[in-house]
């Protein structure tokens, strides 16, 4: 496979938060692909769980700054940085405190949801876009993780599709078990609405976005999906594939796998 740009946008990645399926694939699919030669970067959010001594997290000055407006009320972005030595990675985290900073991850100290999870979501996908266009790099494939990141498909193929950074990019989801309960909150449709997402746009999505509703969203602008969990919800698998977008199967050794599966996407270079 020629090399490539790839940009990894991860719920959870280890051992910044406790270890899972999607926070070790948070870390070990990155690393896999830097250890066969592919240029990274990664991103997740810096979830107020997250002890910054212990991580060795600092702020990037010259990338945060920029105020996010979400749901009418700006919210600074402040970026901050760590490297997994064993791993040999950088990470880059979207922070913010009201969303992030002082939170827990997705559901709160009593184990219940946040209701503004997917205001954090908005925030997290444009964050993470705002600030690969400030460092000026230009990736081949967006690997998107967990549903954290299920907007990003979405904005890439829209609100961003003229940018520079995005425009031939290739956007993969890759589907996980279910981890938050409720839905995102009768406001978070008008919330996403940013640029070319608009009203219209969204009128085929139901108007309570639940765990599935947010996984059809990010299947229907993602170029390929993988089965990242030996138990995901079939319909969406079936939604997929329906939609005729490519399919992976859970894979237990992966690296290959995906590996093969990022160049189908690239047929003109076979």
């Amino acid at each position: 496979m020629a090399k490539k740009k790839i940009l990894f946008i991860n719920q959870e990645i280890s051992p910044y938060v406790p270890d899972n399926n999607l926070s070790l694939m948070g870390k070990k699919l990155p690393q896999a692909m830097q250890e066969r030669s592919h240029e990274i970067r990664t991103f997740m959010p810096k979830w107020g769980t997250i002890n910054e001594r212990r991580g060795q997290l600092h702020e990037v000055i010259r990338l945060s700054g920029m105020n996010l407006i979400i749901n009418d009320t700006d919210h600074p972005l402040i970026i901050k940085v760590a490297s997994i030595q064993s791993a040999r990675i950088q990470v880059y985290f979207i922070d913010n405190d009201d969303y992030f900073s002082k939170r827990q991850m997705e559901k709160d100290e009593k184990g219940e949801d946040y209701p503004d999870n997917g205001e954090r979501a908005i925030f997290f996908a444009r964050g993470v876009l705002e600030t690969v266009k400030k460092l000026r790099w230009v990736p081949d494939i967006i690997h998107c993780q967990g549903w954290m990141s299920a907007v990003v498909p979405l904005y890439v193929k829209t609100a961003f599709h003229d940018e520079p950074s995005f425009a031939e990019a290739k956007v993969v989801t890759s589907l996980f078990t279910k981890n938050i309960d409720k839905d995102l909150g009768e406001n978070f449709k008008k919330c996403l609405e940013f640029r070319d997402v608009n009203e219209e746009l969204l009128k085929g999505y139901n108007d309570n976005f639940d765990f599935d509703e947010l996984g059809k969203l990010a299947i229907d602008y993602s170029d390929g999906v993988i089965q990242s969990d030996s138990e995901v919800n079939v319909e969406l698998l079936d939604y997929a594939k329906g939609k005729n977008i490519p399919v992976l199967g859970y894979q237990e050794d992966f690296a290959d796998a995906y590996e093969a599966f990022y160049e189908s996407l690239f047929p003109d270079e076979v």
